[in-house]
């Protein structure tokens, strides 16, 4: 059954409760989206055709549940939507990992825990607050766990605009942020939708590594590193290879280098602070870690979920890419007779590198 928020408190009054409680569990802003997400729908739709998503076919799975709400969640009236920044440290020590090839690169909100269990518990605790002073209804929390325009929700609710990269921007906070919503079967207050202040600027575009944004405001996720390191089970495209660099776990490329990111902070929280080293572990120590190693390094993390064979795929390639030491040839060889196939030719290809690049 619908409640209405006027039923107990005035709704202006409710929302403004409800932000001064998010401020404490953490999150750094929030905003209220109704469920109209019919022009989303239809970008996703032509993204769609384009098989821009690659093997990421649970995009399509779930029909329309992910860009109309009440189809996920039956009797939802209004989104929040809910920031959290994560910036573990200044920018300019990514930047500067970036430029020490032998040093593997590692998306900067990966570096500490998974960031899933700890923003829906956050979620779980304000909507039970909530419940404390409306009394009991229903909602569902989400944080990028479900089929949910994120993004698109994040905008109407006024928490920023869809920058050129596909991210969220914000004027006062840049990107570096998650994105959690909690689905309501009530009606809030909706938020003012920010204007796009992108303008001509098109630096994430030229920065890409790989050229994944293939226009503004569209990515080809086939191309981008982040999609060649965390979400493809695949081999890695031979002509990509040399491009990603030292990137080993997605890439952060066209949030470093975007204007509106010299006004991102760092959050001083412990749990997006780097663990076991990871903001500055040179490739060959990563390289020999073992499958119980990885296992037991990463739990509670992100990382944990891409599996051991993929970790070795994705550092053998930052190798093959990094200066033409004995040590990362080294590093190569002792794995040379990897047993899986897959693996074994991405270890291959990063070692005729390193040797070509020694004869030349």
């Amino acid at each position: 059954m619908h409640i209405e928020a006027s039923d107990h408190i005035d709704p202006s009054t409710l929302l403004a409760s409800i932000k001064c409680w998010a401020l404490k569990l953490g999150f750094a802003d929030i905003g209220v989206s109704n469920i109209d997400l019919s022009e989303a729908e239809q970008r996703l739709f032509e993204w769609l055709d384009k098989g821009f998503h690659g093997s990421m076919s649970y995009m399509q799975h779930h029909g329309v549940k992910r860009t109309r709400p009440q189809q996920l969640v039956p009797g939802t009236i209004s989104v929040l939507s809910l920031r959290m920044d994560y910036l573990p440290e200044p920018q300019d020590k990514a930047i500067s990992i970036l430029h020490q090839v032998n040093r593997a690169y590692v998306s900067r909100y990966a570096l500490g825990r998974d960031y899933h269990k700890l923003i829906r518990q956050r979620l779980k605790k304000l909507a039970l607050k909530i419940q404390e002073q409306l009394g009991e209804f229903e909602y569902r929390v989400f944080t990028d766990s479900a089929p949910v325009m994120e993004k698109p929700i994040a905008e109407k609710a006024g928490l920023g605009w869809v920058g050129k990269h596909s991210n969220i921007l914000n004027r006062e906070a840049g990107s570096w942020f998650f994105l959690g919503e909690i689905y309501l079967n009530f009606a809030l207050p909706e938020s003012p939708s920010r204007e796009n202040h992108c303008g001509e600027c098109v630096s994430c575009i030229q920065v890409c590594p790989t050229q994944a944004i293939v226009a503004p405001y569209v990515v080809d996720a086939r191309k981008c590193i982040s999609y060649l390191t965390i979400e493809n089970d695949g081999d890695i495209p031979l002509e990509l290879r040399p491009l990603m660099g030292n990137r080993i776990y997605g890439c952060d490329d066209c949030q470093l280098f975007c204007p509106w990111n010299r006004f991102a902070q760092p959050n001083a929280q412990s749990d997006f602070k780097s663990r076991h080293q990871l903001d500055s572990s040179s490739l060959p120590d990563l390289f020999s870690w073992s499958e119980t190693q990885f296992l037991k390094r990463f739990e509670g993390s992100p990382i944990r979920r891409i599996g051991y064979q993929n970790w070795l795929r994705n550092i053998a390639v930052a190798l093959g890419n990094a200066d033409k030491t004995k040590t990362n040839l080294k590093a190569l060889q002792a794995r040379k007779n990897y047993p899986d196939a897959r693996i074994r030719e991405h270890i291959h290809w990063a070692v005729e590198q390193q040797l070509s690049q020694r004869s030349s």
